[in-house]
């Protein structure tokens, strides 16, 4: 799971999702945002949006302990965000087999013009700058060196903290550059994995105008799910709201998708698709050990001044009797499967959310 902006493992929602998961037979892990979940901020470097170095180091983590596991991945508000944008950085190559992006942004930009337009927004905005600027607090005296300190203390929007502090570490040269450049939007068409994507039409934060109803419907691996209500990630069921609407409906995507052929045959993909020793004519560099041999270098380190690069569609062969045509038939299918369910139970009388599920094919 990666949680939201200013959430961590200690969050009722977080805490919420691995409690019902595990029930259920999930192993959880929680994915803290560097500085979060009572941790230090040790290094130069701070999360944004678009950074996605740290699930893909806590992602290749597990799959590197237990390679035989399937992996899914749960990313709410920002951390759907940055799931969304990891997803499609690593195309096919990436050890998870299914995902959910929950009440994510999806253009940042949008979103925050969105924040600023009436009472209930600024509300908001005002609620997550708090947040930020005390999460800035707790990491003093590495942020205070970073960025722009007296307009990190002075900020009144998400904006403003963005402006002082998130762009400046991110090297990003506005505000605006940082949100375009971070927004999931434009990386969801270049999914490889199953993708369920769930957003709420009164979400307060994340409008419905930032979703990018287009690249949803042209990508056959994601199934983009609306309600009418819902908010940003309540999603409460009952007249006691004891349980969330969007926890159930995952646990169930995942289930369909565990049990699914696809998943043994996306895994055989993974494994063709990437190659762990590339020849030397295709590392960026090369080292020579004491002996005089030559040899790749194939990982640099990461270093926080990089900026975002855009993902670019990868193109799978598909080995076997399998066509792509066939494949993409059957993952039709297994979507509509996968989601009949969750759909009459959102439509039952006093059962759901009153959910409109778009399939897109």
């Amino acid at each position: 799971l990666v949680p939201g902006l200013t959430s961590d493992s200690n969050s009722s929602y977080v805490k919420h999702l691995a409690f019902n998961m595990s029930r259920r037979g999930w192993d959880v892990v929680v994915s803290n945002h560097r500085g979060l979940g009572g941790v230090s901020v040790t290094s130069d470097c701070a999360y944004n949006a678009g950074w996605t170095e740290d699930v893909r180091a806590v992602i290749n983590h597990i799959h590197g302990k237990h390679p035989e596991a399937p992996l899914f991945a749960v990313g709410t508000s920002i951390g759907a965000n940055i799931l969304v944008k990891y997803l499609a950085e690593d195309g096919i190559g990436t050890p998870v087999t299914g995902a959910a992006a929950i009440c994510s942004p999806w253009d940042c930009l949008i979103c925050d013009r969105f924040m600023n337009r009436k009472l209930l927004q600024r509300l908001y905005n005002t609620a997550l700058t708090v947040g930020l600027k005390d999460y800035a607090q707790l990491h003093e005296a590495v942020l205070s060196r970073l960025s722009n300190w007296e307009g990190v203390k002075k900020a009144r929007s998400v904006r403003d903290f963005d402006d002082s502090a998130t762009r400046i570490i991110g090297n990003f040269e506005t505000v605006d550059t940082y949100y375009r450049r971070s927004s999931s939007s434009v990386f969801v068409g270049s999914v490889m994995v199953p993708l369920l994507c769930i957003s709420s039409l009164d979400d307060p934060i994340c409008t419905s105008e930032a979703i990018p109803w287009d690249e949803c419907r042209l990508n056959s691996n994601v199934v983009l799910a609306t309600t009418r209500h819902g908010g940003h990630l309540p999603f409460f069921e009952g007249l006691s709201a004891k349980t969330v609407w969007w926890v159930r409906a995952v646990d169930e995507f995942f289930g369909a998708l565990q049990s699914s052929p696809l998943v043994e045959r996306k895994e055989k993909q993974r494994v063709q698709a990437v190659d762990p020793s590339p020849p030397i004519d295709h590392s960026p560099y090369v080292r020579v050990v004491e002996d005089g041999v030559v040899a790749a270098v194939s990982e640099e380190p990461i270093r926080c001044e990089e900026e975002p690069k855009a993902a670019a569609a990868a193109e799978v062969s598909i080995s076997g009797s399998s066509s792509p045509a066939k494949l993409s038939k059957n993952l039709d299918a297994l979507w509509v499967v996968g989601l009949a369910y969750i759909a009459v139970m959102v439509t039952w009388p006093g059962m759901g959310s009153g959910v409109s599920v778009y399939v897109w094919k």
